[in-house]
Protein backbone atom coordinates (compact mmCIF):
# COMPACT_ATOMS: atom_id res chain seq x y z
CA UNK A 1 0.00 0.00 0.00
CA UNK A 2 1.53 3.33 -0.88
CA UNK A 3 1.71 6.63 1.29
CA UNK A 4 -0.90 8.29 -1.11
CA UNK A 5 -3.30 4.87 -0.53
CA UNK A 6 -2.84 5.38 2.97
CA UNK A 7 -4.14 9.19 3.24
CA UNK A 8 -6.94 8.32 1.09
CA UNK A 9 -7.93 5.84 3.07
CA UNK A 10 -7.44 7.53 6.25
CA UNK A 11 -9.49 10.31 4.86
CA UNK A 12 -11.92 8.00 3.48
CA UNK A 13 -12.57 6.74 7.14
CA UNK A 14 -12.47 10.28 9.16
CA UNK A 15 -15.31 11.74 6.40
CA UNK A 16 -17.50 8.47 6.73
CA UNK A 17 -17.88 9.54 10.78
CA UNK A 18 -18.15 12.85 10.68
CA UNK A 19 -20.11 13.02 14.38
CA UNK A 20 -17.41 11.10 15.83
CA UNK A 21 -14.26 13.38 14.07
CA UNK A 22 -16.49 17.03 14.78
CA UNK A 23 -16.69 15.87 18.50
CA UNK A 24 -12.98 14.99 18.53
CA UNK A 25 -11.92 17.96 16.39
CA UNK A 26 -14.22 20.23 18.19
CA UNK A 27 -12.21 19.33 21.63
CA UNK A 28 -8.76 19.93 20.47
CA UNK A 29 -9.73 22.79 18.56
CA UNK A 30 -11.12 24.30 21.78
CA UNK A 31 -7.27 24.15 23.53
CA UNK A 32 -5.67 25.53 20.51
CA UNK A 33 -8.34 28.38 19.99
CA UNK A 34 -8.05 29.09 23.54
CA UNK A 35 -4.02 29.35 22.79
CA UNK A 36 -4.16 31.71 20.11
CA UNK A 37 -6.92 33.51 21.51
CA UNK A 38 -5.91 34.47 24.54
CA UNK A 39 -2.27 35.09 23.35
CA UNK A 40 -2.91 37.30 20.83
CA UNK A 41 -4.89 39.13 22.98
CA UNK A 42 -2.35 39.79 25.36
CA UNK A 43 -0.08 40.47 22.89
CA UNK A 44 -2.65 43.32 20.95
CA UNK A 45 -2.99 44.41 24.85
CA UNK A 46 0.58 45.28 24.77
CA UNK A 47 1.25 46.98 21.67
CA UNK A 48 -1.91 49.01 22.86
CA UNK A 49 0.09 49.77 26.35
CA UNK A 50 3.09 50.47 24.27
CA UNK A 51 0.96 53.46 22.08
CA UNK A 52 -0.45 54.80 25.52
CA UNK A 53 3.08 55.19 27.69
CA UNK A 54 6.11 55.21 24.96
CA UNK A 55 4.90 58.96 24.67
CA UNK A 56 8.18 60.24 24.66
CA UNK A 57 10.57 58.05 22.84
CA UNK A 58 13.78 56.07 23.62
CA UNK A 59 16.16 59.57 23.97
CA UNK A 60 14.04 60.19 27.22
CA UNK A 61 12.92 59.97 31.02
CA UNK A 62 11.11 61.31 33.53
CA UNK A 63 11.74 62.09 37.51
CA UNK A 64 8.47 61.29 39.80
CA UNK A 65 8.13 61.33 43.57
CA UNK A 66 7.95 57.65 43.60
CA UNK A 67 7.31 54.58 41.06
CA UNK A 68 4.05 54.72 38.92
CA UNK A 69 3.90 50.97 40.35
CA UNK A 70 1.33 49.98 38.00
CA UNK A 71 0.52 45.92 38.41
CA UNK A 72 -2.32 44.16 37.41
CA UNK A 73 -3.77 41.55 39.63
CA UNK A 74 -0.29 40.06 39.96
CA UNK A 75 3.64 39.87 39.74
CA UNK A 76 5.95 39.95 42.96
CA UNK A 77 5.27 42.26 46.00
CA UNK A 78 8.06 43.96 47.97
CA UNK A 79 8.31 42.52 51.64
CA UNK A 80 6.44 45.10 54.03
CA UNK A 81 8.16 44.08 56.93
CA UNK A 82 11.15 45.92 57.55
CA UNK A 83 13.77 46.21 60.70
CA UNK A 84 13.45 49.45 63.07
CA UNK A 85 16.84 50.41 60.93
CA UNK A 86 15.51 50.22 57.73
CA UNK A 87 12.50 52.34 58.64
CA UNK A 88 14.39 55.31 60.54
CA UNK A 89 15.94 55.20 57.33
CA UNK A 90 13.01 55.86 55.36
CA UNK A 91 11.75 58.27 57.58
CA UNK A 92 15.09 60.41 56.87
CA UNK A 93 14.62 60.23 53.50
CA UNK A 94 11.28 61.53 52.72
CA UNK A 95 10.19 58.38 50.70
CA UNK A 96 6.80 59.28 49.09
CA UNK A 97 7.47 63.11 49.38
CA UNK A 98 5.96 65.37 46.43
CA UNK A 99 8.48 67.26 43.57
CA UNK A 100 7.53 71.05 44.54
CA UNK A 101 7.67 73.78 42.15
CA UNK A 102 10.34 75.07 43.68
CA UNK A 103 12.40 71.50 43.52
CA UNK A 104 11.13 71.26 39.51
CA UNK A 105 12.38 74.78 39.18
CA UNK A 106 15.41 74.39 40.70
CA UNK A 107 16.36 71.22 38.97
CA UNK A 108 15.89 72.55 35.51
CA UNK A 109 18.07 75.73 36.29
CA UNK A 110 20.78 73.60 37.21
CA UNK A 111 20.67 70.50 34.88
CA UNK A 112 24.04 70.87 33.28
CA UNK A 113 23.45 68.48 30.72
CA UNK A 114 23.04 69.66 27.02
CA UNK A 115 19.10 68.36 26.94
CA UNK A 116 15.90 69.67 26.67
CA UNK A 117 14.10 69.32 30.28
CA UNK A 118 10.41 70.46 30.66
CA UNK A 119 8.16 70.49 33.76
CA UNK A 120 4.63 69.42 33.93
CA UNK A 121 1.90 68.67 36.75
CA UNK A 122 -1.28 67.13 36.49
CA UNK A 123 -4.72 69.43 37.11
CA UNK A 124 -8.43 68.27 36.65
CA UNK A 125 -9.71 64.55 35.17
CA UNK A 126 -12.88 63.77 34.17
CA UNK A 127 -13.93 67.43 33.46
CA UNK A 128 -16.25 68.63 30.66
CA UNK A 129 -15.17 71.25 28.16
CA UNK A 130 -17.15 73.33 26.10
CA UNK A 131 -18.11 76.12 23.80
CA UNK A 132 -21.67 78.16 23.15
CA UNK A 133 -23.14 75.41 21.87
CA UNK A 134 -21.43 71.97 22.55
CA UNK A 135 -19.44 70.44 24.84
CA UNK A 136 -17.96 67.00 25.46
CA UNK A 137 -18.54 64.08 27.75
CA UNK A 138 -16.98 64.12 31.19
CA UNK A 139 -13.47 62.25 29.75
CA UNK A 140 -10.75 64.96 29.55
CA UNK A 141 -7.88 65.54 31.27
CA UNK A 142 -6.39 68.41 32.27
CA UNK A 143 -2.38 69.14 32.49
CA UNK A 144 -0.28 71.77 33.21
CA UNK A 145 3.26 72.16 31.04
CA UNK A 146 5.83 74.61 30.07
CA UNK A 147 7.23 75.72 26.41
CA UNK A 148 8.82 71.97 26.22
CA UNK A 149 6.23 69.98 26.90
CA UNK A 150 4.84 69.34 23.68
CA UNK A 151 7.44 68.22 22.06
CA UNK A 152 8.43 66.12 25.24
CA UNK A 153 5.32 64.51 25.03
CA UNK A 154 5.20 63.81 21.11
CA UNK A 155 2.66 66.34 20.49
CA UNK A 156 2.43 68.72 17.44
CA UNK A 157 0.80 71.85 16.75
CA UNK A 158 -1.89 71.46 13.74
CA UNK A 159 -2.77 74.97 13.87
CA UNK A 160 -2.36 78.04 16.38
CA UNK A 161 1.48 77.73 18.50
CA UNK A 162 2.92 76.90 21.35
CA UNK A 163 3.61 78.48 24.91
CA UNK A 164 5.54 81.35 25.15
CA UNK A 165 7.71 82.02 28.53
CA UNK A 166 4.88 85.29 29.27
CA UNK A 167 2.15 82.30 28.81
CA UNK A 168 3.99 80.12 31.35
CA UNK A 169 5.05 82.93 33.92
CA UNK A 170 2.07 84.91 34.09
CA UNK A 171 -0.52 81.54 34.54
CA UNK A 172 -3.08 83.12 32.42
CA UNK A 173 -5.69 81.26 30.99
CA UNK A 174 -5.12 79.53 27.14
CA UNK A 175 -4.55 76.48 26.57
CA UNK A 176 -3.74 73.78 23.83
CA UNK A 177 -6.59 71.54 23.34
CA UNK A 178 -6.20 67.67 22.07
CA UNK A 179 -7.60 66.99 18.56
CA UNK A 180 -10.49 64.75 20.19
CA UNK A 181 -11.86 68.27 22.08
CA UNK A 182 -11.54 70.25 18.93
CA UNK A 183 -13.38 67.59 16.79
CA UNK A 184 -16.21 67.53 19.56
CA UNK A 185 -16.68 71.33 19.74
CA UNK A 186 -15.84 72.76 16.00
CA UNK A 187 -16.37 69.30 14.12
CA UNK A 188 -16.68 70.92 10.78
CA UNK A 189 -13.47 72.67 11.24
CA UNK A 190 -11.01 72.27 13.80
CA UNK A 191 -9.10 74.95 12.91
CA UNK A 192 -12.03 77.43 14.09
CA UNK A 193 -10.89 76.71 17.74
CA UNK A 194 -7.77 78.97 17.75
CA UNK A 195 -8.31 82.31 19.54
CA UNK A 196 -12.12 81.03 20.54
CA UNK A 197 -13.03 80.91 23.69
CA UNK A 198 -14.07 77.76 25.64
CA UNK A 199 -14.87 76.57 29.18
CA UNK A 200 -12.61 74.27 31.00
CA UNK A 201 -14.37 73.03 33.96
CA UNK A 202 -16.64 76.09 33.73
CA UNK A 203 -13.76 78.13 33.75
CA UNK A 204 -13.00 80.50 30.75
CA UNK A 205 -10.08 79.65 28.36
CA UNK A 206 -8.51 81.10 25.23
CA UNK A 207 -6.92 78.36 22.84
CA UNK A 208 -3.61 79.29 21.57
CA UNK A 209 -3.58 76.02 19.70
CA UNK A 210 -5.19 72.66 18.19
CA UNK A 211 -3.04 69.24 18.16
CA UNK A 212 -2.33 66.99 15.84
CA UNK A 213 -3.93 63.27 15.96
CA UNK A 214 -1.13 60.96 17.37
CA UNK A 215 -3.22 58.18 17.67
CA UNK A 216 -4.85 56.53 20.62
CA UNK A 217 -5.84 53.34 22.37
CA UNK A 218 -8.02 51.55 24.64
CA UNK A 219 -6.01 52.84 27.60
CA UNK A 220 -5.32 56.20 26.92
CA UNK A 221 -6.79 58.91 24.17
CA UNK A 222 -3.95 61.36 23.73
CA UNK A 223 -6.61 63.71 21.85
CA UNK A 224 -8.91 64.41 24.86
CA UNK A 225 -6.38 66.49 26.55
CA UNK A 226 -6.44 70.05 27.46
CA UNK A 227 -2.57 71.66 27.98
CA UNK A 228 -1.72 74.69 30.09
CA UNK A 229 0.93 76.01 31.75
CA UNK A 230 1.68 74.59 34.90
CA UNK A 231 1.28 78.16 36.90
CA UNK A 232 -2.37 78.50 35.75
CA UNK A 233 -2.52 74.62 37.04
CA UNK A 234 -1.19 75.50 40.35
CA UNK A 235 -2.86 78.62 40.83
CA UNK A 236 -6.72 76.84 39.39
CA UNK A 237 -6.37 73.11 40.53
CA UNK A 238 -3.41 71.80 42.34
CA UNK A 239 -3.63 70.93 45.75
CA UNK A 240 -1.00 70.52 48.59
CA UNK A 241 -0.36 66.66 47.37
CA UNK A 242 0.18 67.80 43.62
CA UNK A 243 3.40 66.66 42.69
CA UNK A 244 5.39 67.65 39.52
CA UNK A 245 7.20 65.36 36.69
CA UNK A 246 10.20 66.53 34.91
CA UNK A 247 11.08 65.02 31.71
CA UNK A 248 14.38 65.04 29.88
CA UNK A 249 15.06 63.88 26.77
CA UNK A 250 19.01 63.88 25.10
CA UNK A 251 19.79 64.42 21.52
CA UNK A 252 21.59 60.82 21.33
CA UNK A 253 19.88 57.83 22.66
CA UNK A 254 23.35 56.72 23.59
CA UNK A 255 23.68 59.28 25.75
CA UNK A 256 20.71 58.57 27.76
CA UNK A 257 22.50 56.66 30.66
CA UNK A 258 25.22 59.63 31.41
CA UNK A 259 21.95 62.03 30.99
CA UNK A 260 20.32 59.73 34.08
CA UNK A 261 23.16 59.71 36.12
CA UNK A 262 23.30 63.91 35.94
CA UNK A 263 20.22 63.70 36.70
CA UNK A 264 20.56 61.92 39.91
CA UNK A 265 23.47 63.89 40.57
CA UNK A 266 21.79 67.18 40.37
CA UNK A 267 18.50 66.32 41.91
CA UNK A 268 19.87 64.84 45.06
CA UNK A 269 20.79 68.42 46.33
CA UNK A 270 18.06 69.84 45.17
CA UNK A 271 16.09 67.05 47.17
CA UNK A 272 18.40 67.89 50.55
CA UNK A 273 19.47 64.24 50.40
CA UNK A 274 22.64 63.21 52.22
CA UNK A 275 25.33 60.79 50.90
CA UNK A 276 24.10 58.09 52.78
CA UNK A 277 20.32 58.31 52.27
CA UNK A 278 19.03 56.19 49.40
CA UNK A 279 17.26 58.34 46.13
CA UNK A 280 13.72 59.43 47.36
CA UNK A 281 12.44 60.22 43.91
CA UNK A 282 12.56 57.72 40.78
CA UNK A 283 13.47 57.71 37.43
CA UNK A 284 12.19 55.81 34.38
CA UNK A 285 12.44 55.62 31.04
CA UNK A 286 9.03 56.64 28.87
CA UNK A 287 9.35 53.39 26.42
CA UNK A 288 10.32 50.90 29.58
CA UNK A 289 6.59 51.78 30.86
CA UNK A 290 4.67 49.22 28.85
CA UNK A 291 7.34 46.62 29.11
CA UNK A 292 6.77 46.75 32.76
CA UNK A 293 3.36 46.39 32.41
CA UNK A 294 3.14 43.64 30.41
CA UNK A 295 5.80 42.01 32.62
CA UNK A 296 3.55 42.21 35.17
CA UNK A 297 1.52 40.46 33.21
CA UNK A 298 3.16 37.18 32.45
CA UNK A 299 1.64 35.06 34.85
CA UNK A 300 -1.71 35.42 32.50
CA UNK A 301 0.30 34.26 29.60
CA UNK A 302 1.71 30.78 31.87
CA UNK A 303 -1.76 29.88 33.03
CA UNK A 304 -3.35 29.97 29.03
CA UNK A 305 -0.51 27.93 28.28
CA UNK A 306 -1.23 25.20 31.32
CA UNK A 307 -5.22 25.56 30.25
CA UNK A 308 -4.27 25.07 26.71
CA UNK A 309 -1.81 22.23 27.38
CA UNK A 310 -4.33 20.05 30.16
CA UNK A 311 -6.70 20.53 27.52
CA UNK A 312 -5.06 18.95 24.78
CA UNK A 313 -4.04 16.27 27.12
CA UNK A 314 -7.62 15.77 27.70
CA UNK A 315 -8.56 15.92 23.96
CA UNK A 316 -5.65 13.20 23.33
CA UNK A 317 -7.06 10.93 26.03
CA UNK A 318 -10.42 11.13 24.44
CA UNK A 319 -8.86 10.69 20.70
CA UNK A 320 -6.88 7.77 21.84
CA UNK A 321 -10.60 5.92 23.24
CA UNK A 322 -12.15 7.21 20.06
CA UNK A 323 -9.48 5.05 18.12
CA UNK A 324 -9.80 2.35 19.65
CA UNK A 325 -13.55 2.11 18.97
CA UNK A 326 -12.62 2.53 15.41
CA UNK A 327 -10.54 -0.73 16.01
CA UNK A 328 -13.22 -2.74 17.29
CA UNK A 329 -15.50 -1.35 14.63
CA UNK A 330 -13.26 -2.55 11.43
CA UNK A 331 -11.82 -5.73 13.23
CA UNK A 332 -13.13 -7.52 9.66
CA UNK A 333 -11.59 -4.42 7.78
CA UNK A 334 -8.50 -4.69 9.26
CA UNK A 335 -8.34 -8.53 8.56
CA UNK A 336 -9.42 -8.40 4.88
CA UNK A 337 -6.94 -6.28 4.22
CA UNK A 338 -4.44 -8.98 5.88
CA UNK A 339 -5.66 -11.41 3.63
CA UNK A 340 -5.55 -8.99 0.38
CA UNK A 341 -1.45 -9.00 1.52
CA UNK A 342 -1.60 -5.79 3.76
CA UNK A 343 0.84 -6.01 6.26
CA UNK A 344 1.28 -4.75 9.86
CA UNK A 345 3.38 -1.47 9.09
CA UNK A 346 0.42 -0.55 6.05
CA UNK A 347 -2.38 -1.02 8.78
CA UNK A 348 -0.17 0.88 11.57
CA UNK A 349 0.21 3.78 9.05
CA UNK A 350 -3.35 4.03 8.42
CA UNK A 351 -4.98 3.90 11.97
CA UNK A 352 -1.68 6.77 12.81
CA UNK A 353 -2.54 9.08 10.04
CA UNK A 354 -6.32 8.92 10.86
CA UNK A 355 -5.39 9.96 14.21
CA UNK A 356 -3.17 12.41 13.21
CA UNK A 357 -5.62 13.81 10.64
CA UNK A 358 -8.02 15.08 13.03
CA UNK A 359 -5.69 16.19 15.32
CA UNK A 360 -4.52 18.39 12.15
CA UNK A 361 -7.86 19.55 11.43
CA UNK A 362 -8.45 20.60 15.10
CA UNK A 363 -5.45 22.95 14.84
CA UNK A 364 -6.48 24.30 11.60
CA UNK A 365 -10.15 25.08 12.97
CA UNK A 366 -8.72 26.07 16.53
CA UNK A 367 -5.81 28.28 15.57
CA UNK A 368 -8.37 30.28 12.09
CA UNK A 369 -10.98 30.74 15.36
CA UNK A 370 -8.33 31.89 17.84
CA UNK A 371 -6.79 34.52 15.42
CA UNK A 372 -10.53 35.89 14.62
CA UNK A 373 -11.32 36.06 18.18
CA UNK A 374 -7.66 37.71 19.20
CA UNK A 375 -7.56 40.02 16.58
CA UNK A 376 -11.66 41.03 17.32
CA UNK A 377 -10.09 41.98 20.81
CA UNK A 378 -7.38 43.61 18.87
CA UNK A 379 -9.65 45.77 16.66
CA UNK A 380 -11.08 47.10 19.96
CA UNK A 381 -7.91 47.95 21.68
CA UNK A 382 -6.91 49.64 18.44
CA UNK A 383 -3.32 47.77 18.45
CA UNK A 384 -3.71 46.73 14.96
CA UNK A 385 -3.26 43.24 13.12
CA UNK A 386 -1.56 40.79 15.38
CA UNK A 387 -0.43 37.03 13.99
CA UNK A 388 1.52 35.42 16.43
CA UNK A 389 3.51 32.93 14.04
CA UNK A 390 5.85 31.13 16.46
CA UNK A 391 2.35 29.68 18.49
CA UNK A 392 0.82 29.00 15.39
CA UNK A 393 3.57 26.99 13.97
CA UNK A 394 3.86 25.77 17.29
CA UNK A 395 0.19 24.90 17.67
CA UNK A 396 0.76 22.51 14.64
CA UNK A 397 3.51 20.98 15.55
CA UNK A 398 1.98 20.28 18.97
CA UNK A 399 -1.59 19.01 17.58
CA UNK A 400 0.55 16.53 15.07
CA UNK A 401 2.57 15.10 18.41
CA UNK A 402 -0.89 14.88 20.25
CA UNK A 403 -2.16 13.18 17.31
CA UNK A 404 1.03 10.22 16.87
CA UNK A 405 0.91 10.03 20.94
CA UNK A 406 -2.96 9.23 20.59
CA UNK A 407 -2.83 6.74 17.62
CA UNK A 408 0.22 4.95 18.28
CA UNK A 409 -1.06 2.52 21.05
CA UNK A 410 -4.40 1.99 18.75
CA UNK A 411 -2.27 1.26 15.45
CA UNK A 412 -0.50 -0.69 17.37
CA UNK A 413 -3.51 -3.01 18.53
CA UNK A 414 -4.60 -2.73 14.95
CA UNK A 415 -1.66 -4.08 13.15
CA UNK A 416 -1.23 -7.06 15.75
CA UNK A 417 -4.57 -8.54 14.97
CA UNK A 418 -4.59 -12.15 13.78
CA UNK A 419 -6.58 -11.65 9.98
CA UNK A 420 -8.14 -15.16 10.63
CA UNK A 421 -9.81 -13.95 14.29
CA UNK A 422 -10.30 -10.60 12.43
CA UNK A 423 -12.78 -11.99 9.66
CA UNK A 424 -14.79 -14.02 12.11
CA UNK A 425 -14.77 -10.92 14.33
CA UNK A 426 -19.06 -10.42 14.88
Amino acid sequence: MTFKDTIKLSWRNISSNRLRTGITVAIIALGICALIWFLTSLKAASNSLTNSFSTMGANAFSVRYKDRNMRFGGGPQRDVKKTSKSALKEKKSSIGKIITYEEAKAFKERYPFPAKVGLAIRGAGSIVVNNESKKTNPDINVTGGDENYLELNGYKVAYGRNFTATDIESGRNVCVIGSGVAEKLYPDNTAKAVDKVIKVNHIPYRVIAVLEDKGSSAFFNTGKVVITSYNNIRRLYASQSSSFVIAVMVTDINLIDVAIGEAQGTFRPVRKLDVKEEDNFYIDKSDSIAASLMNNLGFLEKGIIGVALITLLASSIGLMNIMLVAVNERTKEIGLIKALGGTKKDIRNQFLWESILISLLGAVVGIIVGILLGNLIAMLLKSGLVLLWGWIIGGIIVCSVVGLAAGLYPAIKASKLNPIDALRYE
